[in-house]
């Protein structure tokens, strides 16, 4: 998996990297930059949906300590999910393959020996 697609905001706009985004959001842009990133975030409805959830925090010195922190959890919960999915992974040993194939070639010989007997008699 990309490792970008674990970062929360990285995937807003791909335009647009997470470090513009948050000094947009605590003030520290110029007022073109600001306008530039606005117009780029108007362009899709949860895009604008989010920068305004973002834009509702009320400390914005410890948004990136929080956006730092949702990555970690997000990072730490598809480790999970992936070790998870390993895990149910039908572990196959080639030998298993084979002893399948002999015992249904012999189970196959065996009713053809009988099934011959059988018409025999």
């Amino acid at each position: 998996m990309k490792e970008n697609l674990k970062d929360i905001l990285s995937n807003l706009n791909p335009e647009v990297d997470q470090e513009t985004l948050l000094l947009y959001l605590q003030g520290k842009l110029s007022p073109e930059k600001q306008h530039e990133l606005e117009l780029q975030m108007l362009d899709n409805e949860f895009n604008d949906d989010a920068l305004e959830g973002l834009e509702s925090f009320r400390d914005k010195k410890k948004l990136a300590y929080l956006v730092e922190q949702l990555n970690n959890d997000l990072k730490k919960k598809t480790e999970k999910k992936k070790s998870f999915r390993k895990k149910l992974e039908l572990k196959t040993d080639p030998t298993i393959w084979v002893a399948i194939a002999i015992i249904l070639i012999l189970i196959v010989i065996s009713y053809l020996i009988i099934h011959k007997q059988l018409q025999g008699d």
